[in-house]
């Protein structure tokens, strides 16, 4: 992944493996992310989230072609893995690590208000069962899974519906106790809500949602598109007789694809009376326009899962840059160090005596820092924010190598310091190196 500067936003999307991907997907998500991701100050991560399809699909043939499906789609409409990173989560081994370590920090009491326990509960209590009849623990650890998603990558905004806002609270709330207990590793990520973006009816008016089985999917063949499209509901109003696009399941998926104008020439074909024949009709010409030249990428790459596969273990390479060195720093954050190291670190420690110090941290602002503090705790430099720790380690490593000169050729990458203060630290520089010389 490209280095972060201060301007840049790391937004992180994930997409359950647990079905074909259809219209209303790719209006409320598909085509509104790829081209988000195309922004300059925009740093995107991409995964299919196949450990959440197993909370609730027991398929195996079905997740595995779905994770075809979706990652072919998104690849056909245009999402770049050259740009960002898209990647399968089960080829993350430090995700459900990490979701252990969340587990250790939460609340059972966090996870009995999630909407979808609650809502499991509720059932089963309103038809007089057991309240948890039915319910595994994966649904119960779902949010814990989502926020090691969310954190192990740092994310600052994550786009989620209304609906799962309470995912992205409850991962806020885990970073802020890990971070409390183990020091400041995890940015407080932030929901984000686009109102603009539109959620598109099914065939029966209802919102397009594979629970009510009433979806197009996105690369139906046009003869089985133009079928769909068809059967979409509409009332007995005959030609000729001026229609209502208000609440018109046809009127409102046409102004998900078209721009204003063609909006508004239907709009004025509806209050002269068009048929609803002809109006099926207009809307699949729109929308086979829009797709077409997508799915004839999309056939393609179904056809060479080999190539989608090689796409998805390079995205995973990229994304484990992060994550394997992010783990490691967890993983000695919370003790799970190596032991032979142990007597040593004691002893030191035993015989530890003051003198000048670096501190390496993160800000809230995703970005990494480190201070210079003499013997006493006094700051003696403070540096400017770099966009991973091993860039701020490097800047550590060069003035304990070069010591004072050093403060002058990192002088862009330090807070400005008085000629006292520069000979304030030299000296502190300089006896780090006399203590590291010696041993001590």
């Amino acid at each position: 992944m490209a280095s972060s500067s201060p301007e840049t936003i790391r937004f992180l999307t994930g997409i359950t493996t647990s079905g074909t991907p259809h219209l209303g997907n790719y209006v409320g998500s598909v085509r509104h992310s790829v081209r988000f991701s195309r922004r300059a100050d925009v740093q995107s991560f991409y995964f299919l989230a196949d450990y959440h399809a197993l909370i609730k699909v027991d398929e195996p043939a079905r997740i595995q072609r779905s994770t075809l499906e979706i990652a072919a789609t998104w690849l056909a409409c245009g999402l770049d893995p050259e740009r960002v990173t898209f990647y399968r989560q089960s080829d993350i081994p430090e995700i459900p690590e990490l979701t252990w370590f969340l587990t250790c920090v939460t609340g059972k009491g966090l996870l009995n208000r999630a909407h979808a326990y609650k809502a499991s509960v509720d059932k089963n209590t309103a038809k007089g069962d057991d309240p948890d009849a039915d319910v595994n623990a994966g649904l119960f650890m779902y949010p814990v899974l989502m926020g090691a998603d969310i954190l192990m990558f740092n994310a600052h905004r994550v786009p989620v519906g209304r609906d799962q806002v309470q995912h992205i609270e409850m991962a806020r709330d885990m970073a802020q106790h890990f971070n409390h207990l183990y020091g400041e590793h995890f940015t407080l990520p932030e929901a984000e809500i686009d109102d603009a973006v539109a959620t598109l009816p099914g065939l029966d008016g209802r919102k397009m949602s594979k629970s009510y089985d009433n979806t197009i999917p996105l690369f139906t063949p046009r003869a089985q598109l133009q079928k769909l499209i068809a059967g979409i509901v509409t009332d007995s109003r005959a030609p000729g007789e001026p229609k209502d696009t208000e609440g018109s399941a046809l009127f409102q998926i046409y102004q998900a694809f078209a721009d204003s104008e063609e909006t508004e020439t239907l709009r004025a074909a509806y209050a002269d009376g068009i048929g609803w024949g002809d109006a099926k009709q207009i809307l699949f010409e729109r929308i086979d326009r829009e797709v077409a030249p997508m799915r004839k990428h999309y056939e393609a790459l179904l056809n060479d899962p080999a190539q989608i596969e090689k796409v998805l273990r390079a995205g995973a390479d990229k994304a484990r840059e992060i994550s394997r060195p992010f783990m490691a720093e967890l993983r000695h954050a919370v003790g799970l160090r190596n032991l032979a190291t142990q007597d040593k670190t004691a002893r030191q420690k035993a015989a530890k005596v003051a003198r000048p110090s670096f501190k390496q941290y993160r800000e809230s602002d995703g970005l990494f820092y480190f201070k210079l503090l003499d013997a006493s705790g006094a700051q003696l430099v403070q540096s400017r924010g770099f966009a991973s720790p091993q860039e701020a380690g490097r800047a550590i490593g060069m003035l304990r190598e070069q010591r004072g000169a050093a403060l002058a050729l990192l002088a862009a990458q330090l807070e400005p310091i008085d000629n006292e203060g520069t000979s304030a630290a030299s000296a502190a520089l300089e006896a780090l190196a006399a203590d590291a010389a010696s041993g001590s």
